[in-house]
């Protein structure tokens, strides 16, 4: 039983929201059907202080309060006045016919749709047809039919509140429900742009170091073909070798992005600072004298920082080969502290007012640093002139 009815209310509350003029229709009807069949048949002689009225008289009255329940959504307080007026004639006469009860259909929309105030104030006016009833024809204690009154409108206004406060819970779960799922959406598009910014940036460091070691070499080797095969020979070993370390890194880093990536592709280990010295090494043999430092130890760097120190690092060493000239030499200083960590790139090479001018290099190792709260110093030398200079600190990680 308790289904069906549950069903039924589905079925109304889908009707009203589907077509509520034709709800509004079908239920001004009916309680104007029931307020015809009150007063053809005379049952509302029983209740009546006045029987003694003109045929016309009741039907007017029953029409007058139940008619304006069409227009309980769209204009309460017209309906609710219309309404009033039809209920102090009905106490006035003493028809006091029971389709007064109508207007707590109407008060019950009020006090979901309007201001408490104006709700206050039309409750108030509900106690004057029924003290008017009882002034004009007295009959037992006056609190009978003026607090029967009294007490039905509060249960309906109470009513009407309490649905209202929960119409407008319900709206504001849905619209807190909205706001979560654009600020996801937020969230999701921020950490897309902040993936794609750092796949650039690590392919602009894989590729732009490697070709440029490649570049280098084949220029060398290309040189030295006439000469000494040997060194030629050389030359070529070392491109392999360079494109090989290349490919592997990029197919590592693409690999990430397949969605289909098997896990050890996520957990491939990227560059640390155990892999400076094969770094070096490489640059070297690209034909570039580097020389290196390293003071103290890491520590248990986390492996984000130790990336952002070698990709520092590679990028300087990459600029040198790039603009540095054939002359050019390279230092690379590592020191690890008590407040982080220190790398000091500097060349003598040549043009190092131009170098960085364009591209990302630059741009790139200030992302990174700016990703620690590091600082990163970058530019020429004043002395020796025409050298170039990359200084970056990344301070330790709080403690969390």
């Amino acid at each position: 039983m308790t289904r069906y009815v549950e069903r039924g209310i589905q079925w109304v509350r889908a009707l009203d929201r589907r077509r509520p003029v034709v709800w509004d229709v079908l239920l001004t009807g009916f309680f104007v059907l029931v307020g015809m069949i009150d007063v053809m048949g005379g049952g509302w002689r029983n209740i009546a202080q006045n029987t003694d009225l003109p045929a016309w008289l009741p039907y007017a009255i029953m029409l007058t309060v139940t008619l304006p329940l069409l227009w309980r959504r769209t204009h309460p307080l017209l309906a609710y006045g219309v309404m009033f007026l039809a209920g102090v004639a009905n106490n006035w006469t003493g028809a006091v016919l029971q389709s007064q009860l109508n207007t707590l259909i109407v008060v019950f929309n009020i006090a979901m749709r309007l201001r408490l105030r104006t709700l206050a104030w039309t409750y108030g006016l509900t106690v004057a047809p029924a003290v008017i009833g009882h002034l004009r024809y007295p009959q037992g204690s006056w609190d009978q039919p003026v607090g029967s009154t009294v007490m039905s409108y509060a249960v309906v206004a109470l009513l009407g509140i309490a649905v209202r406060t929960r119409q407008d819970y319900t709206a504001s779960l849905v619209q807190r429900a909205k706001q979560l799922e654009v600020e996801r959406d937020q969230q999701a598009q921020l950490a897309t742009n902040a993936e794609r910014t750092r796949i650039a940036r690590e392919m602009h460091d894989i590729i732009g170091h490697n070709l440029s070691v490649i570049t280098t070499l084949a220029d060398g080797g290309s040189y030295a073909a006439a000469k000494s095969p040997e060194r030629a020979a050389q030359a070529l070993t070392a491109i392999g070798t360079t494109s090989r370390q290349a490919l592997t890194e990029l197919r590592r880093l693409l690999d990430v992005l397949r969605e289909d990536a098997p896990e050890a592709a996520a957990l491939a280990p990227q560059p640390a600072l155990t892999d400076l010295d094969q770094l070096i090494d490489g640059v070297r043999a690209a034909g570039l004298p580097v020389r290196s430092t390293v003071r103290g130890r890491p520590d248990s760097l986390p492996a984000g920082r130790q990336l952002a120190v070698y990709r520092v690092v590679q990028e300087a060493l990459t600029n040198t080969l790039k603009h540095g000239g054939p002359e050019a030499t390279a230092y690379v200083e590592v020191e690890y502290g008590d407040d982080g960590v220190r790398v000091a790139v500097t060349d003598t090479g040549v043009g190092g007012t131009l170098r960085g001018s364009s591209g990302r290099g630059i741009t790139g190792m200030r992302e990174r640093t700016a990703l620690y709260d590091g600082t990163l110093e970058a530019g020429p030398l004043r002395q020796p002139p025409g050298g170039w200079h990359v200084e970056l600190h990344l301070p330790k990680e709080a403690a969390q």
